[in-house]
């Protein structure tokens, strides 16, 4: 589930490209449609939660609708390459945060897993061969600001116990999409961006699949999974963003990148997780 969900992620910024709207509105669309689709899929029946859980959800999802907008500057600003460098710094957050917060182990193995993916990175996003993206500070503190909002994400998710995974992410959905309401009025941007058949599209794809549907199978998975896993696997996303990237939108994969992409699919092979 968590290898699926990573490679609808991953088509995310190929999405971003063809939709011609502001990235909150993207992000707030997003959220509405996914937790629509989720709940036609249970017939409008939510599990209880609990005061503490309910609150635990409504920030994590305010941290996820964030996290998009984020994510959606970052790919507005920078090529797809550079903003996936540094957007998918998120698993080494995780991995030191989760030794921190939750006390799991930070063996040898995982250690070196984790270098290996961070080389991979490097390598596939090119940017050895050249530096564009250094000069786009704008797209890189974007891309960084999206890296620690998915890690809190992932985190304050372990810490959210005994809830119905459909009730869950409804509630996480719907508070991406409230939180941004705010700035969304204040800025005039409801209104705002080029309506046509592509952008209608691409956004109701980024909303029922990449959202409603990915999300199910991710925060189903990250339930039965250490955070250390969901932080090394998490890397078949941006893998897949620069696959598709060379495909559909003609950014090039070089031979390191496709070295760094063989190091990003074999590091969580060698963790054994």
């Amino acid at each position: 589930m968590l290898i699926t969900s990573m490679i609808i992620f991953g088509s995310i910024g190929v999405l971003r490209r063809q939709i011609n709207l502001s990235s909150a509105l993207i992000a707030f669309c997003r959220g509405i449609m996914g937790a629509s689709f989720i709940l036609l899929v249970v017939r409008g029946k939510l599990a209880k939660t609990g005061a503490k859980n309910f609150m635990k959800l409504s920030i994590s999802g305010a941290l996820l609708g964030i996290n998009w907008l984020f994510l959606f500057e970052a790919y507005n600003f920078t090529s797809v390459p550079a903003a996936t460098l540094f957007c998918y710094v998120n698993p080494a957050i995780v991995i030191i945060l989760s030794s921190i917060l939750l006390h799991e182990k930070l063996t040898f193995k995982k250690f070196l897993c984790l270098a290996l993916s961070l080389t991979g990175m490097i390598l596939i996003s090119g940017i050895l061969d050249s530096l564009p993206c250094l000069s786009d500070t704008k797209g890189i503190l974007c891309a960084l600001a999206s890296a620690l909002l998915y890690a809190l994400v992932v985190i304050m998710n372990k810490f959210i116990s005994g809830v119905e995974i459909y009730t869950k992410t409804i509630i996480q959905l719907i508070f991406s999409a409230v939180v941004l309401v705010p700035y969304l009025i204040f800025t005039g941007e409801f209104t705002a961006g080029e309506w046509n058949f592509t952008t209608l599209t691409a956004l109701i794809i980024a909303g029922l699949v990449n959202t409603g549907f990915a999300y199910v199978l991710y925060f189903a998975s990250i339930e039965n999974l250490n955070a250390h896993t969901v932080a090394l696997f998490s890397y078949i996303d941006p893998v897949t963003a620069l696959i598709l990237s060379a495909l559909f939108l003609g950014e090039s994969l070089t031979f390191s990148g496709l070295a760094g992409a063989g190091l990003i699919l074999i590091s969580p092979i060698i963790c054994g997780e």
